[in-house]
């Protein structure tokens, strides 16, 4: 890999979560765009360019540790206007908006336009519905979380969707399968009872893992908390009834946290939102989010420009 520099402002204070095999996958994402002959890049050839990023659609821009490490992967450099977490708004009179200069041999940043505008445009997808779900419920006076949940795109690009849930304002909920313990309808079906399953999970778990139980009702709950759960999810229940059962659970168990979900949506958040409600989960976050609209343009002679100036 390339240890070209990049410019200030920095990346945002969630980069340094990202785990060291994460710049693996840039590799191999980048080997499944170009996997035989580079036939474009061998047109425009090794010429020094500059491209600017270009922001044409309204939002929260997420994603720029994968976006420049693409091009660091290809021996570019990359200079931010923008910080990560910020808002992008376009404007009749500024439809495009700059957000960052690349700058390389021209065959290179089109060999990595697409996979860095991919990943960026779909994180900045999910920061922004974040962003807006956690904006409603802060509106309405709540301080609970809003989360995500494990409807995320399988394999490694599971971990974009989930790092931009966190620089829209979201938790991030369950990584994967192993974090955390979510004992689901199947789960205790099959167990043959809600204290059996959590027993069990207990025991494999210990203590060093939170359960949380899937409830349709009050009884279901009450029988997690009692059993030791440590989380209830309140699932698919009407805005009214999942009120009145969080308040009976508060009231009996104080600690015990409480989780609504199930077809929660803009529209609807802020009715299931109550003191006695701790986390509003969505799967949409993560599997039904709208991408943000970003291109890379290439700006002709403009690096020859500036090298006759020096």
């Amino acid at each position: 890999m390339s240890a070209a520099a990049s410019s200030s402002p920095p990346l945002g204070r969630y980069s340094t979560l990202l785990p060291p095999s994460w710049r693996k996958c840039i590799v191999q994402w980048l080997a499944d765009d170009a996997p035989t002959f580079d036939v474009g890049g061998f047109v425009v050839g090794d010429k020094p360019e500059e491209a600017w990023l270009l922001g044409k659609t309204g939002g929260v821009v997420a994603g720029l540790p994968f976006f420049q490490a693409v091009f660091e992967e290809l021996g570019c450099t990359v200079e931010w206007l923008i910080e990560e977490g910020s808002t992008v708004a376009p404007t009749a009179a500024a439809p495009k908006v700059v957000c960052a200069k690349v700058r390389g041999p021209a065959r290179l940043l089109l060999l990595g336009e697409r996979t860095a505008l991919n990943l960026l445009s779909r994180a900045s997808g999910v920061a922004t519905e974040a962003r807006r779900m956690v904006d409603i419920a802060r509106a309405a006076g709540w301080r609970g979380e809003v989360a995500a949940t494990r409807k995320v795109t399988p394999g490694s690009f599971r971990l974009v969707e989930k790092y931009a849930c966190l620089v829209g304002g979201a938790s991030t909920h369950r990584m994967d399968l192993s974090h955390m313990v979510m004992l689901k309808d199947n789960h205790i079906w099959s167990r043959g009872s809600i204290t059996a399953a959590v027993r069990s999970a207990r025991e494999a778990c210990g203590f060093s893992s939170k359960i949380d139980v899937e409830c349709g009702s009050y009884e279901q709950a009450a029988e997690a908390a009692e059993a030791g759960a440590e989380i209830t999810m309140l699932d698919n229940f009407a805005p009214a009834e999942l009120k009145a059962v969080a308040a009976r659970l508060k009231a009996k168990y104080p600690h015990l946290c409480v989780e609504a979900s199930g077809g929660i949506t803009a529209d609807t958040i802020a009715s299931y939102l109550s003191a006695d409600v701790d986390v509003v989960s969505q799967g949409a976050l993560t599997h039904g989010y709208p991408c943000l609209d970003f291109s890379l343009k290439i700006q002709p002679g403009l690096m020859a420009q500036q090298q006759s100036k020096l």
